[in-house]
């Protein structure tokens, strides 16, 4: 079976995916670390260079052209599901998990993480807030089209399990 883990940056998609795949033994794959493989630089290097549209477009064929193993994690990028028929296409193709975080509680863990994000450059605390409650209110709806909804913040590997009801 494939999973599709989905959710706001900072929700934990990568980790509760490694996590998840680990306990089950399946494959895990980042598409967020597949597509920088495949470009040859970060994720920000080719938002800059070559626009939102261009990596939204890649990012989406990626998505729909990897050749799958039949048992998969996959962690997907925080925008993916929300660009031309990306949500619709994971329902279709494997079962979607969505992690639901707050709007504070992803903004206290964005604020102290140690990833760079490009798009939270130089927000902070109420500002970061308000940044991630516009964002979240445009994406929520996708998020929502997914099968199992989880919430992030008591999350366990069992939780996940209990979910996806293996």
């Amino acid at each position: 079976m494939k999973y599709f883990l989905v959710g706001f940056m900072g929700c934990g998609k990568t980790t509760w995916s490694r996590k998840l795949a680990a306990k089950l033994g399946y494959e895990f794959i980042d598409l967020d670390h597949a597509l920088e493989a495949q470009v040859g630089m970060s994720i920000a290097e080719y938002f800059s260079s070559f626009g939102e549209d261009a990596f939204r477009q890649m990012e989406s064929d990626l998505l729909k052209n990897t050749a799958y193993p039949e048992n998969v994690i996959v962690s997907t990028g925080g925008g993916l599901p929300c660009f031309f028929d990306n949500m619709d296409w994971m329902n279709a193709n494997g079962q979607t998990l969505y992690i639901q975080l707050s709007p504070k509680t992803l903004a206290d863990r964005l604020e102290h993480s140690k990833t760079v994000r490009p798009v939270l450059q130089g927000k902070k605390g109420d500002e970061l807030v308000e940044f991630i409650t516009g964002k979240l209110a445009e994406r929520e709806g996708f998020y929502l089209q997914s099968q199992h909804i989880v919430d992030g913040i008591s999350m366990s590997v069992e939780k996940l399990e209990e979910a996806i009801g293996v």
